[in-house]
């Protein structure tokens, strides 16, 4: 791969032409004899002219296939984008066939939709399933998407089993018998009570969640989705609310699973517990997982392999063994174990790569891009950030102890100090990441202790990282539009519609501007993990101006750079200063850090030592005892 130094950074500050704003796909060379949408079509079109013809058991296949790729979906943004896992999908079908069943059969249903036809009554069974079934996932969600690593899928497995039971435990539901004569599906008068008709409209929901899926991972919302996984604290750094993201999140994989649960009761006309337990809700998560949690179509290739798998399975093994019996679970077991350790990202990405020469990617030509919101920067010399004996102590450690430090508008302030000297837990405290033990931080003049990250955010501030945070396998482009994330409104709706192009256009030309004024132009369509270390950092750099900062805070910016690109990179934040930026810089090249701080604070085990101008501090004795060795460093730099 060609090296792009960060010495470009001088020649680009205009911004992109409105008609770059495309896709990341146009930054990769167009290969492959068919585009993936013309492929897709084909094979929906092939798919609907055999369906009349296909025998009755292969049919009633492909219907369950559908069915539970509808949940598997819903399993691949919840655990393969968003990285929350759940054994409890089962769960939240259940509620979606039984609410329907009950709208339907009940006596009490019809005693409270009585005005209603009999041909509407499975709709409004499909209102009522989505109602609970967000109301149930919203709660869960609030209480179980709180809780890390092992105790989120066991608590997921406890709230499983105990609707599961409630299902079988409710006189009104049935009890373990069921509940009996739920009535097909009427569209206009005209009956779906054929499976084979049926299913037409299982593979129309499904590739209908397909296309909205689709579209929300393309876009603002979708790329604050995939930083779920692995990046929060640097999400809510650039104005996500992983909170809110990830409880909806939740809801929606939900809601599938209950529109799936709709589906199946008017396609088997009966309902009772055992679909609903916790070992299907094991293999829901087996199908998302096999087929590749991280790509939705990998959601139908695993339940079709599973579907298929299962039914072959159960036919053979009898044949072979002699005997009836369970073994399928035996040997279904064994193979789900040798796929999960020869293909740990799925079989969905293994196909995918051997398509490539094939297959070009869809190009997504957006808009031509309008100008995003401006913030308005303050007056050079303005106070914008300030922390008052911010103090941090962790037990009887005291990493902080009252830090004063001031940053004005139109000025580079660097924070220095030997290794453990407590500057990367003063530069959280200051961005929201972490909460001061005493003390007040201030940004634009408010009072900010207590407040998250993403507020910080909000009113101007942007940040980069210590340890590299970025998302490896996505592109350029897409990381550095992250941070354009609160300059843009649309939501998850708009999204999934499609009618955030313009605003998207706008965000990805934003982007492209930043990367250009870095020096990373070349780079777009490459996968930020695959980036030499330096550049990384300059990539997180970019991300914070595409918000279009305030305050701009650097941890160690220059780690990592070759001398040209220091150079470059002094010259940016040069740049940015004569804008009316303030910039706070922890960084230990001393060189780097003399020849372009206007002020330098010294901190020593948690301590203000020294502050002033770099000529001041290279004179002080306490800096030159501080670093034990490092005068030489100092004198040198000066």
């Amino acid at each position: 791969m060609p090296h792009t130094t960060v010495s470009k950074v001088s020649k680009a500050c205009e911004p992109a032409p409105a008609g770059a704003a495309q896709h990341t796909a146009g930054d990769t060379p167009v290969r492959g004899f068919v585009s993936a949408r013309t492929l897709v079509l084909a094979a929906v079109a092939l798919l609907l002219a055999a369906w009349g013809f296909l025998p009755d058991f292969s049919v009633t296949l492909l219907n369950y296939i559908g069915l539970y790729a509808l949940v598997a979906l819903g399993l691949v943004m919840l655990t393969g984008v968003g990285g929350m896992t759940s054994f409890g999908q089962a769960a939240f079908v259940g509620i979606g066939a039984y609410a329907t069943a009950w709208a339907c059969t009940s006596p009490d249903a019809a005693a409270l939709l009585g005005s209603l036809p009999p041909a509407l009554l499975p709709w409004a069974g499909l209102l009522l399933g989505l109602a609970i079934t967000f109301a149930v996932a919203w709660f869960l969600g609030a209480i179980t998407l709180k809780l890390s690593g092992h105790y989120l899928p066991l608590c997921t497995i406890a709230w499983g089993l105990s609707l599961y039971f409630l299902f079988g435990n409710l006189e009104l539901l049935g009890g373990h018998t069921g509940i009996t004569g739920v009535p097909p599906l009427v569209v206009a008068g005209f009956s779906l009570a054929s499976p084979r008709v049926l299913g037409l409209l299982i593979w129309a929901v499904l590739l209908l969640a397909l296309w909205a899926l689709h579209n929300l991972l393309d876009s603002r919302e979708g790329r604050a989705i995939r930083a779920l996984k692995g990046g929060r604290v640097m999400a809510e750094s650039m104005g996500v609310d992983t909170g809110r993201q990830r409880i909806k999140l939740f809801v929606l994989a939900a809601l599938l699973a209950a529109v799936s649960g709709w589906l199946y009761a008017h396609l088997q006309r009966f309902v009772n517990p055992t679909p609903f337990s916790l070992h299907i809700g094991i293999e829901y998560l087996f199908m998302a997982v096999v087929g590749g949690a991280g790509h939705l179509w990998g959601a139908v290739l695993g339940a079709a392999l599973i579907t298929l798998l299962k039914e072959q399975l159960q036919d053979w093994l009898p044949r072979l063994l002699g005997s009836s019996g369970n073994f399928e679970v035996i040997v279904f077991g064994l193979l789900m174990l040798f796929v999960l350790q020869r293909f740990a990202d799925g079989l969905w990405p293994q196909l995918s790569a051997r398509a490539r020469r094939w297959i070009r990617p869809t190009v997504a030509r957006l808009p031509a891009a309008a100008p995003l919101p401006e913030r308005s920067l303050p007056a050079r010399g303005t106070v914008v950030l300030q922390a008052h004996q911010v103090t941090k102590r962790f037990g009887g450690l005291i990493a902080n102890n009252a830090v004063d430090l001031t940053v004005r508008a139109g000025e580079i302030l660097a924070l220095i100090g030997p290794n453990g000297a407590g500057k990367s837990t003063f530069f959280n405290m200051i961005s929201g990441v972490d909460d001061p033990t005493a003390g007040e931080v201030r940004l634009m003049g408010q009072a900010m202790t207590g407040k998250p990250s993403r507020e910080f955010a909000a009113l101007g501030l942007s940040r980069s990282f210590q340890h590299v945070r970025l998302l490896g396998q996505r592109t350029v482009l897409e990381n550095v539009a992250v941070g354009a994330h609160r300059r843009a409104q649309r939501g998850w709706l708009a999204s999934m519609l499609r009618q955030d192009r313009a605003e998207e256009a706008a965000v990805l030309a934003e982007a492209r501007r930043q990367m250009e004024r870095c020096g990373l132009a070349a780079h777009a369509g490459t996968p930020a993990a695959s980036l030499a270390l330096g550049q990384q950092r300059i990539v997180e750099i970019a991300r914070a101006l595409a918000s279009q900062p305030a305050v701009l805070l650097l941890d160690e910016p220059a780690a990592g750079l070759r001398h040209l690109e220091k150079q470059a990179l002094a010259k940016l934040l040069d740049q940015l200063r004569s804008q009316g930026l303030g910039i706070l810089v922890v960084e230990h090249d001393m060189e780097f850090v003399m020849n372009l701080a206007d002020r330098i604070t010294v901190l020593e085990f948690g301590t203000v030592i020294a502050e002033g101008t770099p000529a001041e501090v290279q004179g002080n004795q306490r800096v030159l005892d501080a670093y034990l060795g490092g005068a030489d460093d100092l004198g040198a730099a000066a």
